[in-house]
């Protein structure tokens, strides 16, 4: 993957977002979801860590520069249907929920996709604990009244935490991200407003991530 003026260019040519800051894949026994990966791709996600209060707990795998993926799932699966995030608790096979970029001014992004008329929600802060007990803290918009089935992205600021890209992460090449939505028009206006880019086809609403791996090319949706 390689910038090209300013542009994050997949191995197909395919044009991805350059503030991609991580994908999310979702699962509701996120144990499941890690073993599934590493047989699929012969990597081993490391674990991020668990979200305070929120009863979720994610691992990390690299996509090459400063994006990653991140495998979400319930901190104990017996309490699933508690797990409201990324829609968790109505999940029956994992899934890409989501994606989220990191602008370099939060506020003033929300605020002129507001004026461009997409309301990416409120900002509020968030917190994971690491394993060696470390608190992470960012900044994330939520709550957005239609962001289109996830397929426009939230936005986040890690603030003065580090970036996980910043740990080692066992890596997986971005070959291609493509979105679908049966209103690809509508997903595009309002990814307009928001000043980021994702290729968008018609279809059933989700996401098509193509990754090279130990294992060969894998396609995860």
């Amino acid at each position: 993957m390689a910038l090209v003026t300013g542009r994050r260019v997949g191995k197909t040519g395919a044009v991805t977002e350059p503030l991609l800051d991580h994908l999310v894949y979702a699962a509701p026994d996120v144990d499941e979801l890690v073993a599934s990966f590493r047989d699929r791709t012969g990597i081993d996600p490391v674990l991020g860590g668990r979200h305070v209060g929120r009863n979720t707990r994610n691992y990390l795998v690299g996509l090459g520069g400063d994006a990653y993926l991140e495998l979400i799932g319930p901190d104990d699966a017996a309490t699933r249907a508690d797990v409201t995030t990324f829609g968790i608790n109505s999940l029956a096979a994992p899934r890409i929920v989501g994606w989220v970029v990191h602008p370099d001014d939060i506020e003033a992004r929300v605020s002129a996709a507001r004026a461009a008329g997409y309301d990416a929600g409120e900002i509020g802060p968030l917190s994971r604990r690491t394993p060696d007990g470390t608190l992470l803290e960012w900044r994330l918009t939520k709550d957005a009244p239609d962001d289109r089935d996830g397929l426009v992205p939230r936005l986040i600021d890690w603030q003065e935490s580090p970036h996980p890209t910043t740990t080692g992460l066992p890596e997986a090449t971005l070959v291609s991200l493509v979105g679908f939505h049966p209103e690809p028009d509508a997903v595009r206006r309002d990814l307009d407003a928001l000043g980021v880019e994702l290729e968008v086809r018609p279809g059933e609403p989700g996401f098509e991530l193509v990754v090279d791996t130990p294992n060969g090319r894998v396609t995860l949706s």
